[in-house]
């Protein structure tokens, strides 16, 4: 069971995950060393499963944020879910659906053309509904 303390370990690293143990310790009222050792039981009970990045993929030229939803046309979905893990390069998220469509696609495009070539590549492996954002 978690207590405050760990709930606030959590929150900090949530906030930032490039926090020294020293840094954390200190936002959370522990020494390094117990910051550390509560750390590494949250790891190795599961409850923190990794760290990552947030990128800012507009930064990296990628200016079209779409969401896919996407219609198989059978039960067996392991030629969409081929094509997609060759697409990783786009899709920031692929989430398997309940209600309308079987999957809902997170995308990230540099140009109408790339998106374009990507659909007609999708295509071949499912029907889609297409949403682009126009503002976050």
């Amino acid at each position: 069971m978690l207590d405050n303390t760990d709930m606030r370990i959590l929150n900090e690293l949530s906030m930032n995950s490039r926090l020294t143990m020293k840094e954390l310790g200190e936002k959370v009222h522990l020494t390094g060393p117990a910051v550390s050792a509560r750390v590494a039981k949250l790891e190795d009970q599961g409850v923190i499963e990794g760290y990552s990045i947030k990128v800012n993929r507009v930064k990296l030229g990628c200016f079209i944020h779409a969401y896919i939803t996407i219609i198989t046309q059978s039960t067996y979905h392991q030629p969409y879910l081929s094509f997609i893990k060759n697409q990783e390069k786009h899709i920031i998220n692929n989430y398997k659906i309940s209600g309308e469509g079987c999957y809902l696609l997170e995308c990230k495009f540099p140009s109408n053309e790339i998106l374009n070539d990507f659909l007609t590549a999708l295509n071949e492996h499912a029907n889609y509904k297409l949403s682009i954002v126009i503002d976050k």
